[in-house]
C-alpha cells in the first residue's frame, strides 16, 4: 500500500517541491521552528494531491507509454474514483494545514499551484511542445509558500530571485528527459520537441537553458540570499560546473552518457542550491 501511494503521489517530485518550500521558509525566517514543519506538511500534501490528481487526469495516456503503464491506475491496481477521492483529500488537507497554521496567503498559493498544474499545464502539454515553459511557473510557487509562511511578502525582491531560479531550472530538467523519452511521448499523443527539432538543435536549446539556470543562481547573492562569502563562492563554482556540463551536452549533440550526467547534474545542482541557501540563512541568525 505504501508503494502504491508513493507511485500515485509521485513522492520524489513532491518531496523536491517541499524542500523548495523549506528553502523559502529558512531564507526568510533564518530559523528552524514549528512554522517550518507546518509549511512543509502543507506543501507536501498539496504536491502529493496535485500529483495524484494528475495521474487521474492522464491515466488513459499513461497506459500508452511503457514508462508509465505500470502506474497504479493504468495497471489496474487502483480505481480512478478512489484515486480522485484521495487526491482531493490531500489537496484540501494541504489547504487546511496552510490556512490554519501559516495563513491565507500560503494556502492561496498552494491552491494556485494546483490550479495551474492540474487546470492549465496538464491540458496545455497535450497541445504544445513548449508547455513546460509556462508550466514551470508551478516550480516558483512552493518557495513562495515557504517565504510567506515565514512572514515574508510576495513583493519581496529576494523572493522574486528565488522563485525565478526554480522557474528556470524546471525547463532544462524536463527537456533533458526528452532526449530519451520524446518518441514515447509522441506515440502517447503528447507533442514533444523531438518532433520539431533534431537532436543537435535540441541539445543547443537545452544547453542554453542549463546555462540560464546557472546564471539565475548567481542572482541569489545579489538579492540578499547567500550573503556569506563561502556560500557565494560555492554557488559560483557550482554554476560554473553546470555550464561545463551544458557545454558537454552541446559537444555531444544530445548523444551518449553526457545526457545522463547532465540530468543527474542539474538535479544535484538544485539540491545543492537549496542546501546552501538554507545553511547560509540559518548560520546568519
Amino acid at each position: 500500500m505504501i508503494r502504491l501511494l508513493a507511485e500515485l503521489t509521485k513522492i520524489r517530485i513532491s518531496v523536491v517541491s517541499t524542500l523548495s518550500a523549506a528553502t523559502g521558509y529558512a531564507a526568510r525566517a533564518h530559523r528552524l521552528d514549528a512554522g517550518l514543519l507546518w509549511a512543509c506538511a502543507g506543501t507536501l500534501l498539496f504536491a502529493c494531491g496535485a500529483s495524484a490528481l494528475n495521474e487521474v487526469q492522464e491515466s488513459a495516456l499513461d497506459a500508452r507509454m511503457a514508462r508509465t503503464a505500470g502506474r497504479p491506475i493504468p495497471s489496474g491496481r487502483l480505481r480512478r474514483s478512489d484515486a480522485r477521492l484521495l487526491a482531493l483529500a490531500l489537496i484540501f488537507g494541504g489547504a487546511g494545514v496552510l490556512l490554519l497554521a501559516c495563513g491565507a496567503v500560503p494556502a492561496a498559493l498552494g491552491l494556485a499551484a494546483v490550479g495551474w498544474y492540474n487546470g492549465v499545464y496538464t491540458y496545455l502539454k497535450r497541445v504544445s511542445a513548449f508547455a513546460v515553459v509556462p508550466g514551470s511557473l508551478i516550480g516558483a510557487l512552493p518557495p513562495a509558500i515557504g517565504w510567506t509562511a515565514a512572514g515574508g511578502a510576495l513583493s519581496d525582491p529576494p523572493l522574486f530571485a528565488l522563485a525565478f531560479f526554480f522557474f528556470v531550472w524546471q525547463v532544462p530538467h524536463f527537456w533533458l528527459l526528452l532526449f530519451r523519452l520524446g518518441p514515447e511521448y509522441e506515440r502517447a499523443g503528447f507533442p514533444a520537441l523531438t518532433g520539431l527539432f533534431s537532436l543537435v538543435q535540441l541539445s543547443r536549446l537545452t544547453s542554453v537553458w542549463m546555462a540560464a539556470t546557472a546564471a539565475s543562481c548567481l542572482l541569489l547573492p545579489l538579492f540578499g540570499l547567500a550573503r556569506s562569502l563561502p556560500a557565494a563562492l560555492l554557488l559560483s563554482v557550482s554554476a560554473a560546473a553546470l555550464v561545463a556540463v551544458a557545454v558537454a551536452v552541446l559537444r555531444t549533440e544530445g548523444r551518449g552518457s553526457a545526457l545522463r550526467r547532465a540530468f543527474a547534474a542539474i538535479n544535484a545542482f538544485a539540491l545543492l542550491v537549496m542546501a546552501l541557501l538554507a545553511a547560509d540563512a540559518l548560520l546568519r541568525r
